[in-house]
């Protein structure tokens, strides 16, 4: 992605000869136009070809070691045709009647496996039409709501009124049952699989694409929970390999969908090795819809510099470029490298995976695992009770870097992930935005509870949201926002519904990773006492930075 030539006007058009290399062309790769000393890439062959060899089971066996193979090429997209169908027991099922299109289960949906869509009230009908099938017309017509939102808001204003319907890709949903858990309008069920649940699920998200994008009149800028109603936004293709639920693949696709609404595919991914890559790179399969490379686990921003760099010599300053790693990352290994960034001041946009472990190693001990948590490296045992050591907070020591925006949210706050991702990319300079995301196995969470743990880390001090736009003033408490946190003034939210604090004795409470940290009568240790007492201290100091104590 960052060494680049002349491009030719296609993929298959194999433009100038590249001179250092006669087996070799400049090419389009993955959508941007870049100049590399690679061999002319043909997606169709390699759909035809290399897709097919995997799913059927030789590819690994059978096929030849091309130029292609050999260079680690995949093109654009493909995990679009990846089907994982067969990974669980039980689907989601729509009841359109009771849907409000809050956009909750499209947005939190870490497998871009539900689409949403709106479409003028004439638009439905005559596109209906087009299904010539009388029961496959009234099967489809069912799963379309008249909301409050989309129908008759608009009409009160005496203008036609849209129709709204979410969908399910059976071939990509695994079953997490997360759009299930956010859902407050119980719009959605969990329903066993059988012959005619999953026909009639193809055969409706077959229509649903033929039906086009939606009519954007409905869709308002300035409710940026909507963004993923626009097509435009998902360069994010579901079909990546990560596990069921995983709260990274939801941050992953809520900021590509942010990107996209501003720039298109026009931008690009330097990725430090991690979980992150290796779910969108499993060899052929790739979700990104932009050009993307991985980088080393510890040098991922000093190859953002390099490529952002090079960007700029070629007039193309004004194109994002984000940099993607974990907290092992950029916390531990990579933490220099980042600190070189942002100290350059070049506009790269780092986001940072906050797992609180190494997950891709299987959960090992990093700088930002919270005290008495177990993990591998830092086991829980008679002597030592989990990692003893406080967390770093790389968000603080962010702010400390030149002109640096910052910010720290998570994906169950969908519009203070997206105000952050927006004003990061507004930015004329490094940004970086860490996001806690929920790692089910090494949590010991179920797969269904991303978006809920994310909200209870929030609510119990475990991790603050934050925006610091140096933009704001001269001052810290100028620049440092804490909005988007309940009870801001107070050490401790209080549950209006049980009257009672939330503290992150209720959060370790609610997790497998502390759960020898309680007693049979559920009383915390000592050490996750005095975790709860950092968490208190940080947030305190947070407070104070933001001038409310």
């Amino acid at each position: 992605m960052a060494t680049v030539d002349d491009a030719p006007r296609s993929m298959n058009d194999p433009g100038e000869r590249d001179p250092y290399n006669n087996n070799c062309y400049g090419t389009l790769v993955d959508r941007s136009y870049v100049r590399v000393s690679l061999p002319v890439l043909d997606v169709d062959d390699f759909n035809d070809r290399i897709i097919r060899g995997y799913e059927e089971g030789y590819g690994e066996r059978e096929l030849p070691a091309d130029l292609s193979l050999a260079r680690s090429l995949v093109p654009a997209g493909t995990a679009s045709l990846r089907d994982f169908s067969y990974v669980a027991p039980e689907i989601p099922v729509y009841i359109s009647d009771k849907c409000t299109a809050c956009m909750d289960c499209v947005t939190e949906c870490p497998d871009t496996a539900i689409l949403g869509k709106v479409l003028s009230e004439s638009e439905f009908q005559a596109k209906m039409e087009t299904i010539t099938n009388d029961h496959d017309r009234k099967m489809f017509a069912a799963q379309w709501s008249k909301t409050r939102k989309y129908y008759e808001g608009p009409q009160k204003k005496g203008q036609e009124g849209g129709v709204f319907s979410i969908i399910i890709d059976p071939s990509k949903c695994k079953g997490c049952a997360e759009c299930v858990t956010v859902c407050d309008d119980h719009a959605l069920k969990m329903a066993p699989k059988n012959d005619k649940v999953m026909d009639n699920i193809r055969k409706s998200h077959r229509f649903f694409k033929n039906f086009g994008p939606s009519n954007e009149k409905y869709v308002s800028d300035n409710l940026l929970i909507d963004m993923m109603l626009k097509e435009r936004t998902h360069l994010y293709t579901g079909g990546a390999g990560s596990c069921a639920g995983c709260g990274e693949g939801t941050a992953l696709r809520m900021l590509c969908a942010a990107t996209g609404s501003k720039f298109g595919d026009q931008w690009g991914i330097v990725a430090a090795t991690g979980c992150n890559t290796v779910y969108t790179s499993t060899y052929p399969y790739n979700p990104y819809l932009v050009p993307w490379t991985n980088s080393l686990f510890e040098n991922a921003p000093a190859d953002a510099m390099g490529v952002r760099a090079r960007w700029n010599q070629l007039g193309w300053s004004g194109k994002p470029l984000w940099c993607i790693g974990g907290d092992g990352a950029m916390f531990d290994i990579g933490f220099q490298s980042l600190s070189r960034m942002l100290a350059s001041g070049m506009n790269i946009k780092v986001f940072v995976l906050d797992t609180q472990v190494y997950s891709n190693t299987g959960g090992q001990a990093s700088t930002s695992t919270f005290t008495g948590q177990n993990t591998k490296m830092s086991q829980h045992g008679k002597t030592i009770a989990g990692k003893q050591e406080r967390r770093k907070e790389i968000a603080q020591i962010a702010m400390m870097h030149p002109r640096t925006f910052v910010a720290q949210t998570t994906c169950a706050h969908a519009n203070h992930f997206y105000k952050a991702v927006l004003g990061a990319l507004e930015f004329d300079g490094p940004a970086v935005i860490t996001c806690y995301t929920t790692c089910q196995p090494e949590h010991g969470v179920a797969d269904n509870m991303a978006h809920d743990q994310a909200r209870l880390a929030v609510d119990s001090r475990a991790f603050p949201l934050m925006l610091y736009d140096p933009r704001k003033g001269s001052r810290i408490r100028e620049r440092l926002s804490l909005q988007g946190n309940p009870a801001v003034k107070d050490d401790w939210y209080v549950n209006p519904k049980t009257g009672e604090e939330v503290t992150f004795i209720d959060f370790a409470r609610s997790e497998g990773r502390f759960s020898k940290h309680f007693d049979r009568e559920g009383n915390a240790s000592e050490t996750l006492l005095a975790a709860k007492q950092d968490r208190l201290e940080n947030w305190r100091l947070l407070q104070e930075l933001a001038g409310l104590i």
